[in-house]
């Protein structure tokens, strides 16, 4: 990467004007055909259609329809009311809302309890390191995906990143509560919701002309394939990066978490034949759909420094450097380069020494002695920024939005 950073010509290039033109002269980036095989899904077969064609044919004119009516605060005003998975749906929503998501809401027959269970038990093993990779490592790889970036920047969540923060926070929360799929938990709720933004967003985006003249050929935003790279980027990521850094992990936990991501997926609308069946069937559909298409954009590279600026507020931004090394060696150089993370001399040798010892002693497997000491350094950044990241997803409310990021 040029010593003078992407972000730093974005920022001496004006602002939000030269990122309307750079958008507009970035390549689109070409996307490989699609050649996976159902017969790896959790459905086990399907019809054999290219998912970048596929969107959610029941939850898209439905929510294209609530927008139009100008029902959307209505809606929401509802939808505050719903938090628990055993609750009924609230009053107040209009019927072909209820209708669809009475069947949303349900969970799929394939949904194993014994698996969910042995989720909640990783996530209480493992949480520190999970919080870690959901923050640093699949949200800041999400700017260096670009549609997602573009479509985060230029919808309404994108005016508002530590609000939209908060509100994807909640679904790595949700998701890993030992509760998550009980009837006291919230993450059915979680998935619907997050499914109906997504095909509000579908509705609005094509009308925003930022967004349209990002020149990626795309004329309705979130495909089925879109949602299995953003699903890439979070379970199949943290597994591999985990598998990296030789954390121990029981094979029934291993499945429990691939499981709980599995429910997810289908109850944001992901149709079961994209799912993969297996941690084999997920990085393989991963090097097809994820790792090729990584690539920088300026609404991406404006984003990351919205994030680190947000990270940065846990202490008047001390730690940026470090998060800054911690969030490289976690996605890599390749990745690092492309959303223009600084690179940083002095804390990335220290990291790539030192975690790999904290792991091995957090697990048991060295003596304390070998751990240097500036290790805990980066043990107390990453574990306040894992609390802030959590405690960013508690009392937030998930709303439908009813318009495009302001020019």
């Amino acid at each position: 990467m040029e010593e003078l950073s992407r972000r730093r010509m974005l920022l001496a290039g004006g602002a939000l004007g030269a990122l309307g033109a750079l958008s507009a002269a970035t390549p689109a980036q070409a996307r490989p055909p699609w050649t996976w095989a159902a017969s790896g899904s959790v459905a086990g077969q399907g019809a054999g259609l290219d998912p970048e064609w596929v969107w959610d044919d029941e939850a898209d004119p439905v929510l294209a329809a609530v927008i139009d009516r100008g029902d959307t605060s209505k809606v929401n005003e509802a939808l505050r009311q719903w938090t628990r998975n055993d609750q009924a749906l609230p009053a107040g929503l209009p019927a072909d809302l209820r209708e669809f998501m009475e069947e949303a809401r349900r969970m799929p027959s394939w949904a194993d309890q014994d698996k969910l269970r042995a989720a909640a038990r990783f996530t209480t093993k493992k949480g520190i390191y999970t919080g870690a990779l959901y923050g640093l490592g699949s949200g800041l790889m999400s700017t260096a995906i670009p549609r997602e970036a573009r479509a985060v920047y230029y919808s309404k969540g994108g005016a508002d990143m530590k609000d939209r923060i908060a509100k994807t926070a909640q679904l790595g929360y949700d998701v890993g509560d030992l509760n998550a799929y009980q009837p006291q938990g919230a993450m059915v709720v979680t998935a619907v919701k997050t499914r109906l933004v997504h095909a509000a967003v579908r509705h609005l985006l094509p009308q925003s002309p930022g967004w349209s003249r990002t020149g990626d050929g795309q004329t309705i935003p979130i495909s089925q394939a879109d949602l299995m790279v953003t699903w890439h980027s979070l379970p199949t990521f943290v597994m591999r990066k985990l598998k990296d850094w030789r954390v121990p992990i029981s094979a029934a936990e291993s499945d429990g978490f691939l499981h709980v991501w599995q429910v997810t997926a289908h109850l944001m609308g992901i149709r079961d034949e994209y799912i993969p069946a297996s941690w084999e069937q997920a990085e393989a559909q991963s090097r097809q759909v994820l790792d090729p298409i990584l690539a920088a954009t300026p609404e991406g590279v404006e984003l990351t420094d919205v994030l680190l600026d947000i990270v940065a507020e846990l202490d008047a931004g001390l730690t940026r450097p470090l998060i800054n090394a911690f969030s490289r060696y976690t996605v890599g150089d390749r990745a690092g380069d492309l959303i223009g993370l600084d690179k940083e001399p002095f804390w990335q040798p220290l990291i790539s020494a030192a975690w790999p010892l904290l792991v091995a002693f957090r697990e048991g497997l060295i003596p304390l002695p070998l751990v240097p000491a500036a290790a805990w350094t980066v043990e107390e950044a990453i574990r306040r920024f894992v609390l802030l990241f959590l405690a960013e997803g508690r009392g937030i409310h998930l709303e439908i939005p009813d318009t495009n990021r302001p020019a």
